[in-house]
C-alpha cells in the first residue's frame, strides 16, 4: 500500500507564496495534485510524470503553479505563486503506479494523502 504525506499547507495574503510538499512510501509513480472546496468534487490541478519529464496543468493555474518532483527523494512539490482567494482550498496528493501520466480522472489515482489545507485571504 502506498502512502502519501502532504506538507506546506497554511494561510497567505493574495499575491503570495506558498510550496506543497508530497513524500511517498514508494518509487516509479505518475504523481498529481487536486484540490477540492466545500460543496464541490475534487480537481485535478497538475501531474508529473516519472521521471520528471513531462508536466501538466489545469488552465486556472497555467504561469502561477509548477509541480516538480525529487525523485531520489520520492518526493512530490507544488510551488504556487500569485495566489488568489479562489486558490483557497484542500490540496491533496495523489499517485497512480502506471508510466502513462495524462489522466485528470480522480478515479485513475488510487493513492492519495490526506490533504493540506491553503488559506488566501484578499
Amino acid at each position: 500500500q502506498v502512502q502519501l504525506e502532504e506538507s506546506g499547507g497554511g494561510a497567505v495574503q493574495a499575491g503570495g507564496s506558498l510550496r506543497l510538499s508530497c513524500v511517498a512510501s514508494y518509487s516509479r509513480l505518475c504523481m498529481a495534485w487536486f484540490l477540492q472546496t466545500p460543496g464541490k468534487e475534487r480537481e485535478w490541478v497538475a501531474s508529473i510524470n516519472e521521471p520528471g519529464t513531462r508536466t501538466t496543468y489545469a488552465d486556472f493555474v497555467k504561469g502561477r503553479f509548477t509541480i516538480t518532483r525529487d525523485s531520489a527523494k520520492d518526493s512530490l512539490y507544488l510551488q504556487m505563486n500569485s495566489l488568489k482567494p479562489e486558490d483557497t482550498a484542500i490540496y491533496y496528493c495523489a499517485a497512480r503506479p502506471y508510466v502513462e501520466c495524462s489522466s485528470q480522472r480522480r478515479d485513475a489515482y488510487p493513492y492519495w494523502g490526506q490533504g493540506t489545507q491553503v488559506t488566501v485571504s484578499s
